[in-house]
């Protein structure tokens, strides 16, 4: 077995780990600061939407034009009154976009930059786009979005519980505000593509909290029979389990849109890759981080303020101290110090799967009938 898999497998047994939900204050801290910059970017820079929001005209030139990049935005400014984006395509040709026009405005940049660029101006491909369209299309978007989010909390409190759906509701959030502001500081432009993007990483960050909801589910069942562990030793587990697991599957789902974000937009020049590629690679990463440092942390914040939470709570700590006082294990130690735990209390289950019985009772003592 590999080194990760051989990790994977002893955090899955919950033989090593880290402890997530103690650390959970600088968890939230870094994810402030970070929605904290990316709402600073919104508000200083704001985004820039493509023509399918705000209307306007896209210019595309024959194959092989020998005008560069630079030039060709040069001339659509001049000739518009507007800011210009020129794309170089893989044919040779260039598309010229122009926001904010109307038809006859965009007769009259064609026919200039015809004049420019020196070739006929039927060549010149000229496509507009009405502002009404890019408002229905920017209302649509957001109406969807709403949709969503109103789903995904109904199902959560119907298939977990309300502290649930409201924790997986608060990462989502995370997950849209940093990817929107990354968007705000870096300057792409906002189209279609990027809906979808935001779309489809939201239903990521969604699965991937899931999953480890599904875990923490199972793994306190019957949780206020023992004294053993707190709900946050047991949501620190679920998270350890399945770290691994949301390791790889976030790196294989980064690979590809990182090959398309920064090979293929960057390298080779194909920049409409990048409006659907950014949203893709900001929002796995943010939405991976999310269900790790916020999801699950703020479900065992909410959790532990019920009173039969306190309560367990206080009883575990009290056996706890009491085990170190007799020179046993402390934290979460060994099943000696735990020799007077009722026969019939269910033990928790802490890992993946319950642990045979005999592990989780005192030993030295006959746990059945004699012979």
């Amino acid at each position: 077995m590999s080194k990760l898999g051989d990790l994977g497998a002893r955090l899955h047994r919950g033989e090593v780990g880290y402890d997530f939900v103690k650390n959970r204050k600088i968890w939230y801290g870094l994810s402030i600061l970070i929605t904290i910059t990316a709402i600073v970017g919104l508000a200083v820079r704001g985004l820039n939407m493509g023509i399918e929001f705000q209307g306007g005209a896209v210019f595309t030139t024959p194959k092989n034009t020998s005008v560069s990049v630079s030039q060709a935005e040069r001339y659509a400014e001049e000739s518009s009154g507007h800011d210009a984006i020129v794309q170089k395509l893989g044919d040779g040709s260039l598309r010229i976009q122009v926001a904010g026009i109307d038809t006859d405005a965009a007769n009259k940049i064609k026919n200039t930059l015809a004049d420019d660029i020196k070739i006929d101006a039927e060549q010149i491909n000229a496509e507009l786009v009405g502002p009404s369209w890019g408002e229905q299309i920017a209302n649509k978007a957001w109406q969807g979005l709403g949709i969503f989010m109103i789903l995904v909390v109904i199902y959560l409190a119907i298939a977990f519980e309300w502290r649930m759906a409201l924790a997986a509701f608060v990462a989502l959030i995370h997950d849209i505000t940093i990817t929107v502001g990354i968007y705000a500081l870096v300057g792409f432009e906002v189209t279609p593509g990027t809906v979808i993007g935001l779309l489809t990483i939201l239903g990521y960050s969604l699965y991937d909290t899931v999953v480890v909801f599904d875990s923490l589910k199972e793994q306190t069942k019957g949780l206020t029979k023992q004294t053993r562990w707190t709900y946050s030793d047991v949501a620190n587990r679920s998270i350890n389990s399945t770290l691994v697991r949301s390791i790889n599957t976030t790196v294989v789902a980064l690979l590809p849109v990182a090959g398309l974000l920064f090979i293929g937009g960057g390298v080779l020049g194909a920049g409409m890759l990048n409006d659907i590629s950014l949203s893709l690679f900001v929002g796995l990463a943010a939405g991976a981080y999310s269900s790790i440092f916020i999801a699950t942390p703020l479900v065992a914040d909410l959790k532990e303020r019920e009173p039969a939470m306190k309560a367990l709570k206080k009883r575990v700590l009290a056996k706890r101290a009491q085990a170190a006082a007799k020179g046993g294990t402390e934290a979460q130690g060994g099943d000696e110090a735990y020799g007077d735990e009722p026969e019939d209390a269910a033990p928790a289950v802490v890992g993946p799967r319950n642990q045979p019985a005999s592990r989780t009772r005192g030993r030295g003592r006959p746990s059945g009938k004699r012979r």
